[in-house]
């Protein structure tokens, strides 16, 4: 058995302030740079992506890998025309390359879901059209998918099977991949397809709200195990759509793979009726940054334990540039004390505080890169490193990070802030740690995540509290300037009814 495994991921937003460029695939920050054939199975089998799953399930199933391409972007605007036809052409040539060796079994390919490429509102559903192109129909193909991804009929027809990651923070990346080359493996083995059902939930859910690790997410997963077990398909794929992406396919969409179409339909009925019988509870919900603020130094006089401030709009995972500084602000004009913040993306800052070294004072305008209101500070330079560590956390363990030059700096008696040249989520204590930041000794954290840093930091945190400050991924999506979304699509879960 021979299979092929390659991976193109990309989270688009539609209204980010920066498009993804070519750069951002070849220096991601928090993940392994762009992969060829020679170098994709070594780099990704020790990191907690996708591929890696695939990689160990496929040589546990006996099967000979052929490698092809591999990529990944921070989450931010569009990919352009030039970054997707590179790396789409680069992924029809290596596994051109691949078929011409010998013939292929089948293919996994890691793929988010969620990416808006110039030209290709269905990104995905296009480099899967490409690979079904150049394989033809009979050789199966498998996909691994983030469960933010806006899933489309077009991606279902291409695919044999899409496997969307349980949970939100993504801490079965790994596994997920492991179980759609299992999967793939089945439907080599079984040699003919399943039956395969498509359908889309009119309501978008803000991202404050898809948390698996409660309720409403956690119950809808709960369910989506039972009734996948009560039907028997082979996969019952449920994603939770990107708010953010302006086109007719965004939002929450549901596929199932089974052997017959009556359990594929019936599941997929199933799932979405129990959700649109239970719309309302979807409604998210958060505090402005500056009665955000004020509870967490409330609680921080008395909490034994971090209290973790979530900068929600400009999480870098929704496509954030993670430089606004409107939660940092806050924190100096209330004289939070024992603060950190994490992380502010500005390569013009963390150079001149290495151009200072450590324990120099500097003048800074930070941040405000992205939205043109940085912030003006006199600075001490704590730390510095080159922003080259590995992860240790349940999301980004064993992944290899190079956020360039970075600086740890006290901006006030009180408050600490991260300065990184290339953003990333912070979403992992090893972002603190390789400055001597110990996150579980601060009285208060601030982080620009929505909610992938629950899976490192809820576990040593007193009280979370998500707040609102300047950036782009809007908590209530329904403020965005949508045109293209289908006009079926309800902007917040029990509107319009």
């Amino acid at each position: 058995m021979r299979i092929a495994i390659g991976g193109f991921q990309h989270e688009s937003h539609s209204f980010a302030p920066m498009p993804t460029r070519w750069q951002d695939f070849l220096r991601p920050g928090g993940f392994p740079p762009l992969q060829g054939p020679e170098t994709l199975v070594e780099t990704l089998r020790p990191t907690s992506v996708p591929s890696a799953g695939a990689i160990a399930a496929a040589e546990e199933a006996g099967a000979e890998i052929a490698p092809l391409v591999w990529c990944f972007a921070n989450p931010a605007g569009p990919v352009t025309a030039e970054a997707f036809e590179r790396i789409a052409a680069l992924m029809v040539a290596t596994l051109s390359d691949a078929m011409e060796a010998a013939p292929l079994d089948g293919v996994f390919l890691e793929l988010h879901g969620a990416m808006v490429a110039e030209g290709f509102d269905d990104a995905e559903g296009e480099v899967l059209r490409r690979v079904r192109a150049a394989v033809g129909p009979e050789v199966p193909i498998a996909a691994s998918l983030d469960p933010h991804a806006n899933m489309t009929a077009a991606m279902v027809s291409h695919a044999d099977v899409l496997v969307p990651y349980r949970t939100y923070p993504h801490v079965d990346m790994k596994p997920a991949g492991a179980r759609a080359t299992r999967l793939l493996v089945e439907r080599i083995r079984r040699n003919r397809p399943w039956a395969k059902s498509f359908r889309q939930v009119d309501f978008l859910i803000p991202l404050t709200a898809q948390c698996t690790l409660v309720p409403p997410m956690q119950t809808v997963l709960e369910e989506r195990a039972r009734i996948a077990e009560t039907e028997g398909v082979a996969e019952l794929a449920f994603c939770f759509g990107f708010p953010y992406a302006d086109f007719p396919d965004c939002g929450v969409a549901i596929a199932a793979f089974a052997d017959d179409q009556g359990a594929a339909d019936g599941a997929t009925a199933a799932l979405a009726g129990w959700m649109e019988a239970r719309e309302a509870e979807f409604a998210g919900g958060v505090l402005p940054a500056a009665e955000g603020v004020a509870q967490a130094i409330a609680l921080s006089r008395t909490a034994s334990r971090p209290v973790v401030l979530a900068d929600t709009q400009d999480n870098p995972g929704g496509g954030g540039h993670g430089d606004t500084t409107g939660l940092l602000a806050e924190l100096i004009r209330q004289d939070a004390q024992g603060a950190v913040l994490g992380l502010i993306n500005d390569a013009e800052s963390a150079a001149a505080c290495h151009a200072a070294g450590e324990g120099a004072a500097v003048r800074l305008s930070l941040g405000g890169r992205s939205d043109g209101a940085p912030l003006a500070v006199s600075a001490t330079v704590e730390r510095l490193s080159d922003g080259r560590f590995t992860g240790t956390g349940p999301m980004a363990r064993g992944n290899p990070a190079d956020l360039g030059p970075c600086a740890l700096v006290r901006v006030s008696p009180g408050v600490r802030v991260v300065v990184v040249s290339r953003k990333m989520q912070a979403l992992d204590q090893s972002l603190f740690t390789h400055l001597g930041v110990q996150p579980a000794e601060q009285k208060i954290l601030a982080l620009k995540s929505s909610v992938h840093f629950r899976a490192d930091f809820q576990p040593i945190a007193a009280e979370v509290i998500v707040v609102a400050a300047p950036g782009p991924v809007v908590a209530d999506p329904a403020v965005l300037p949508f045109t293209r979304l289908r006009p079926s699509l309800r902007l917040r879960p029990g509107a319009n009814r």
